[in-house]
């Protein structure tokens, strides 16, 4: 008899549910959501990290985590089926949803608090990011106009509050399975300011006629005041790469056959590689072009000037690109609460009524009252958060910290576990947990100096 294919959504939401889903992704459309999900805000604080680390520990610290974010990410792949003696595979379209089949209900209150925190976290993060790019282009504009001494200041609550307006139409998209088309042109953007940073961080180098930077790193007056920077850099890497939180959703969205965790796998690879290479080349470049004076974020810092023009471009990439990234974010949190309040109440209009829609010059849609509400409370959230807290780099190492170990190595090694019946004492077993804990270490000492970059940031 043939495993009788069990999703983890509720019956009670039929047009959500994995099997009532014509899933048609392949690696492709994977390799394009985890480039949006991964490229993003990240990319531009990279030179930054690698000056407070050095030529020798900073490309090699971008590659361990790139190689860390494999091993997560392949360790995850597995655990899209669950193998339950009743009702057959089961397949977890939410991270969430599978640390429960795997490890409970208590551990997944404490990673589903986790996730949704770092999910918010990142859209937060997001919304600071496009208002930095905004500022970025105005100042770009009038460096050009009134010379590089000019005092070209702009405030970020106005661009953050359009941001928010954007999402919230955005916030219309009904779900991930709608959503390729937003990922396909937030990866070319990504591409494309990554490739202009690189491309300046390149000519830069030249037109010095030297490498910048040294073996150390930039110098700092003490050694604690060294240790918190790089600290901070390990947090800011750190949120540069890890996607597993939003990997099941992603799978999720993939054809079968081939089996969905050989088409994930393939996909993580080819993503990986492509971002690290972009990591490594921007991160080098960065550094090399600026050196102790490496800006927190390469375009917007000021570390280039001219030509004025390719910096607004560049900047305007970075801005489309994170329209779709805060969706690929915010989409587990839509899902999240659209299942939970359906479940909670099933006979309530508001949660669960949909009215059909047909505005001008526009094709028809879907309006359901409860997402209209939640969706917006969501994006007005994360936008006023941004406006208390808009501090670019230390936001992102406590992002970067706070999701590393436990979504990213914790849960994923447990469930492996699980999923492949490891018993403990064993050489993977011991290899595992070595790993995982080296990785707490990182987490730690990351988020002790992500912290202690906010509040003298605040203090200042």
């Amino acid at each position: 008899m043939e495993d009788q294919v069990v999703t983890d959504q509720s019956p009670l939401i039929k047009s959500h549910s994995s099997d009532a889903i014509n899933k048609t992704g392949n690696v492709w459309s994977a390799v394009a959501h985890i480039i949006t999900g991964v490229i993003g805000a990240g990319v531009l604080s990279l030179a930054w990290s690698i000056a407070q680390l050095g030529w020798i520990a900073g490309p090699l610290v971008l590659i361990l985590f790139a190689i860390t974010t494999l091993v997560s990410s392949f360790l995850v792949c597995d655990c899209y089926r669950y193998p339950d003696p009743e009702y057959g595979t089961i397949t977890n379209s939410s991270f969430i949803n599978a640390v429960k089949l795997y490890l409970g209900e208590t551990k997944q209150k404490v990673s589903g608090v986790l996730a949704y925190v770092g999910l918010f976290g990142t859209t937060t993060a997001y919304v600071i990011t496009t208002a930095t790019s905004a500022k970025a282009i105005l100042k770009s504009n009038c460096y050009h106009r009134e010379g590089h001494e000019a005092p070209c200041d702009y405030g970020d609550t106005l661009f953050m509050v359009l941001f928010g307006l954007v999402q919230i139409f955005m916030s219309f998209i009904p779900d991930l399975h709608n959503m390729a088309w937003v990922s396909v042109v937030a990866a070319i953007m990504s591409f494309t300011y990554s490739s202009i940073g690189l491309g300046l961080g390149v000519a830069q180098t030249i037109e010095n006629g030297t490498i910048k930077g040294s073996v150390v790193g930039v110098p700092a007056s003490n050694i604690a005041d060294k240790l918190w920077l790089v600290f901070q850099a390990l947090g800011d890497i750190a949120f540069a790469y890890p996607y597993s939180i939003i990997l099941l959703e992603i799978q999720n969205t993939l054809e079968s056959p081939p089996p969905e965790n050989q088409t994930m796998k393939k996909a993580s690879m080819m993503a990986i590689f492509i971002t690290t290479f972009f990591y490594l080349c921007c991160g080098c470049f960065g550094y090399a072009a600026f050196g102790d004076a490496t800006p927190g974020n390469l375009l917007t810092g000021f570390g280039f000037y001219e030509p004025y023009w390719l910096i607004d471009f560049a900047n305007a990439c970075i801005i489309l690109h994170l329209v779709g990234g805060y969706q690929i974010y915010s989409q587990p949190i839509y899902s999240f609460a659209d299942r939970w309040c359906s479940r909670k109440f099933p006979n309530s209009e508001f949660v669960n009524k949909f009215y059909s829609l047909k505005l001008p010059l526009l094709p028809g849609f879907q309006l359901n009252l409860f997402r209209l509400c939640f969706r917006t409370a969501y994006v007005i959230s994360t936008t006023g958060i941004a406006i208390l807290f808009p501090y670019f780099n230390q936001v992102l190492g406590v992002l970067g910290a706070l999701n590393f170990w436990p979504l990213t190595i914790y849960f994923p090694v447990e469930m492996y576990f699980v999923q492949k019946k490891i018993q403990p004492w064993t050489r993977k077993w011991i290899v595992l947990r070595t790993f995982s804990f080296v990785c707490f270490l990182v987490t730690v000492v990351s988020l002790i100096g992500s912290i202690e970059g906010i509040i003298s940031a605040k203090l200042s």
